[in-house]
């Protein structure tokens, strides 16, 4: 009876064993290959679910569905116009035929790999083969900088026409780089351009080049304000002139016709008392000269002056 035991327990053992060697699950995210004695037996296997493979000599060998991601490398590549610069490219790649993916590159290292020789060759080739500013800018879209700025951040080819743009330089390393990838199994679906710098000693110089360019412009708005200073000061001096000058001709009118009526005045006033209107005067003359400690006044005797002071009685 115990023998009977251990011998079912055993059967179901090696019924498990061989069930679980025999059955296999695909992920939603997975695509299979059967591996027999290490090569690939059969069409590869997308669906997900259960599947059954022979127990023991087949093996599954599982590769992702999904969008992958590639990151190159920064690469140091000279333009058309011998600008050297720095490149910093990525791509989104997918594995659509798992069976040439394992035949040719056997797994996602050395699918990058790939991908860095092949993407970087093209980026290369396209790049150095078009000025710095085609693989700047997109369009012909008018910048909103001055030709001076434009030198200073090096962009002296800004006023050129642009033929290609960044944009179709990117496209056209896309499709080369595309026409190679179903060979590997490898579908490239979108690559671009993240980065684009001066490798360092160029990136200095352009640096100067900038500050000098600012200090240049800087220097320029200074010397306009100062001349709109002097025209604005001389302004200034001109309507302050022409501002006196009329208040000064206002004030004589004023003091003329004052001073005229003031002889008016007086002409009247002599008109009717004669005498006096010249006794009023000259006790005025008294007081604005006798009455000064410091004056010394030497007068002849028989001088008008003193006509009054004569005539009074002692």
């Amino acid at each position: 009876m115990k023998k009977r035991i251990v011998t079912v327990g055993l059967l179901a053992i090696a019924a498990l064993i061989l069930l679980g060697s025999t059955l296999y699950t695909i992920d939603e995210t997975e695509q299979v290959i059967i591996l027999q004695f290490g090569k690939p037996v059969g069409d590869p296997v997308k669906k997900a679910g259960l599947h059954v493979k022979l127990p023991f000599i087949q093996n599954v060998t599982r590769f992702d569905k999904r969008i992958l991601e590639w990151d190159g490398d920064e690469n140091q590549i000279p333009t058309s116009d011998k600008k050297y610069i720095w490149v910093d490219t990525f791509a989104r790649w997918r594995i659509v035929d798992p069976l040439k993916f394992y035949q040719s590159v056997n797994n996602e290292r050395n699918a990058q790999s790939r991908l860095d020789d092949i993407i970087d060759s093209a980026t290369r080739n396209y790049v150095s083969e078009n000025l710095l500013i085609e693989a700047v800018r997109n369009s012909n879209r008018e910048l909103q900088i001055t030709v001076e700025e434009a030198e200073g951040f090096g962009l002296e080819s800004v006023v050129q026409q642009i033929e290609k743009g960044r944009k179709q330089i990117t496209k056209l390393i896309l499709q080369k780089a595309a026409e190679t990838m179903p060979q590997y199994g490898i579908e490239l679906l979108d690559m671009r351009i993240k980065r684009i710098n001066y490798i360092e000693e160029v990136r200095q110089k352009v640096y100067e080049r900038m500050i000098s360019e600012r200090k240049r412009i800087a220097e320029k708005f200074r010397s306009e304000g100062e001349g709109r200073k002097a025209e604005i000061d001389g302004e200034r001096e001109k309507e302050l002139q022409r501002i006196t000058s009329e208040a000064y001709r206002k004030a004589q009118v004023i003091k003329g016709k004052a001073d005229a009526e003031a002889t008016r005045t007086y002409a009247r006033a002599f008109n009717k008392g004669p005498e006096f209107y010249a006794f009023l005067k000259t006790l005025e003359t008294y007081k604005s000269t006798l009455n000064n400690n410091n004056a010394t006044l030497i007068l002849n005797t028989d001088s008008d002056f003193l006509k009054y002071l004569k005539s009074i009685k002692k």
